[in-house]
This record gives C-alpha cells, sequence and structure tokens, in this order.
C-alpha cells in the first residue's frame, strides 16, 4: 500500500490526468451512471474557482515579500509572446486552406494565453520563487487585456471583441483568482503568523488542490475532444502540435529566465498556460473547432511538468 502512495505521490500530475478522464468516461458513458454525472459534474465546474482561490492563498502565504517586484525578464517575456502571436497571425492571413487555417488558430490559443493560475504551485514545487511568479502572472494579464482585442480581429474577422469588454473580462479573473487571495495572504502574514506557520508545514496541500482541479479540467478536455466535429489530420495535427509549442515555449522561457537567473521561473510563465481562458476565448471570439488545441495543451504541459517534479525530486535540482 506505501508503494502505490509514494507512487501517486511521485506521479500526482499524471494520476489526476487519468483520473479525470476516466471518470469522464464512466459517468458519461455507462447509463446507470450518467444521470449522476450530469447532476455533479456542473458542481465540480463550478467549485474550480473557489479552489483556485484557496490554492493560491496558501501560496501566497509563503511569498517573500522581498523579492515582490518587478523584473527585466518579466517584460522580456510578454515582448516574446506578443512577437510570436503576431508572427502566427501573419501566418493565419497568408494561408487561404480553411482547415489550415483552423489549425494555426489552435497554434496562436496556446501561444497568447496568459499564465496559469497554477504557476506558483507548481514554480514552488520546482525551486523557483512564488514572488516573482505572481508578479508576472499579473503582468501578462495586463498585457493580456491589451493584445487581445488587437489580435484576435486580425485572427478572426467576426470576433467581436472590444478593448473595454476585454479589460474588463480578463480584470476580473484576474481580481478574483489573483489579487484578492493575495490581499489576503498579506493580512494574514501581518495579523495571524501563527497560522501562517501553519500553513507553511503543509507543504503539498496547495499542490494537491491543483491535482484534484486537474482532474476536473481534464475531464472537460476529454468530452471536447470526444464531441469534436473535426477529423483525419487536422485532428491530429490540432493535438500533436500543441506539444511542440509547449515544449518551445517552455525552452524559451527557461533560456530567457535563466539569463537573469531564474530558469525555473521563466519556463513555468512561458509555458504554463491558463488553458480555461483559452477554451473560452476560442469559443467565444474564434472558430471553436480549433478548441482542441488547448485542451491537448493541458496534456502536454502537465506531462512536462511531471517530468520536471520526477527529475527534481530523483537528482533534487533541476537543470532542464
Amino acid at each position: 500500500m506505501n508503494g502505490i502512495i509514494n507512487f501517486i505521490k511521485q506521479w500526482t500530475l499524471p494520476f489526476a490526468l487519468v483520473t479525470g478522464s476516466l471518470t469522464y468516461l464512466l459517468f458519461s458513458h455507462v447509463p446507470q451512471l450518467a444521470p449522476v454525472g450530469d447532476a455533479v459534474g456542473p458542481v465540480l465546474v463550478t467549485l474550480m474557482p473557489a479552489v483556485i482561490f484557496v490554492m493560491l492563498y496558501i501560496t501566497f502565504c509563503k511569498i517573500n515579500l522581498s523579492e515582490f517586484r518587478p523584473r527585466i525578464w518579466h517584460f522580456a517575456l510578454q515582448g516574446i509572446r506578443v512577437l510570436l502571436s503576431l508572427a502566427v497571425v501573419v501566418a493565419i492571413n497568408l494561408v487561404h486552406d480553411a482547415e489550415t487555417k483552423i489549425i494555426l488558430q489552435g497554434v496562436f490559443i496556446c501561444v497568447i494565453c496568459p499564465t496559469a493560475a497554477a504557476a506558483p504551485i507548481v514554480t514552488e514545487k520546482l525551486g523557483g520563487s512564488i514572488a516573482s511568479m505572481t508578479v508576472y502572472m499579473i503582468i501578462a494579464n495586463v498585457f493580456t487585456s491589451v493584445i487581445i482585442p488587437l489580435l484576435f480581429p486580425m485572427v478572426e474577422r467576426s470576433a467581436d471583441i472590444s478593448f473595454g469588454l476585454a479589460v474588463v473580462a480578463v480584470l476580473r479573473r484576474v481580481l478574483m483568482v489573483l489579487v484578492i487571495p493575495l490581499l489576503l495572504a498579506l493580512a494574514t502574514r501581518r495579523f495571524l503568523p501563527a497560522f501562517v506557520s501553519w500553513l507553511r508545514e503543509k507543504k503539498n496541500l496547495a499542490f494537491y488542490l491543483w491535482a484534484f482541479n486537474l482532474s476536473i479540467v481534464m475531464g472537460l478536455t476529454l468530452r471536447m475532444i470526444i464531441n469534436t466535429t473535426v477529423t483525419g489530420q487536422t485532428l491530429v495535427l490540432l493535438l500533436v502540435l500543441p506539444l511542440f509549442v509547449a515544449i518551445a515555449l517552455f525552452g524559451i522561457g527557461k533560456l530567457v529566465g535563466g539569463y537573469f537567473g531564474e530558469s525555473i521561473s521563466g519556463g513555468q510563465a512561458l509555458g504554463q498556460k491558463n488553458t480555461i481562458v483559452g477554451i473560452w476565448l476560442m469559443m467565444t471570439f474564434l472558430n471553436p473547432v480549433a478548441v482542441i488545441a488547448p485542451c491537448s495543451y493541458v496534456l502536454w504541459q502537465n506531462m512536462i511538468n511531471s517530468l520536471q517534479l520526477w527529475y527534481k525530486d530523483r537528482y533534487g535540482t533541476l537543470k532542464w
């Protein structure tokens, strides 16, 4: 039994991915369980923002305030993200084949997505700076609210998104799942230091909460993949290309962050994406068919993180 528990602890993220997938298949394809799935599934989805709030609050209680300042690499990675997004936009406008445009739109959404809310949690597990990552996330979301209304009409002519709508939509999410838990954590550090010390002893609590959320995300992802109308080569490319996008983004992020002494944080900052936001953006403003790309990115980015965590646990440090 201890061996099984240790195996699950070592491979928590893949275990969450498999659990989410099997749970969805079980409660959606077994007729006797389908009514339970229909009732419980939406409840679990509504719980996700609350779980994110709690896990970020726990993580932010560990922030070293001396590190809480903007750094050059924060803005360097934003510039790279914008340039990469522009490059994909140019490619989309140069091609005329409808299926190729769908594939490139999928790549575009993977690149332009802001950093995932779980990035500080995984960064901490890998040995990076929570504070530096938090500052980056705030900057990244501000950039996102600006570049979305500028670039989306170039990607999809029918994309009806105003600057004000984008700012409100993105910043509302930032306020609820980033700023408020951050302020609450800072207040807790000031007035309840004993409680903060207790939280610090629960080293993996936020990580396991993320794994719970990830299993729900994987269930949603699998549902979209199964129900897609895309077939053949287009489906394969929408599933596989995000792997190469993820490898490139993690690699570029680690290269730039490493130049400034924060390789781990840089890799997570550019590579770990908020795919839920990406799925929402794709379904709302772009071609919904291409939603498979950010869905598959969920799988690939967490497999990369799983390998990183395994390497860190085995060798004590992360070299790649």
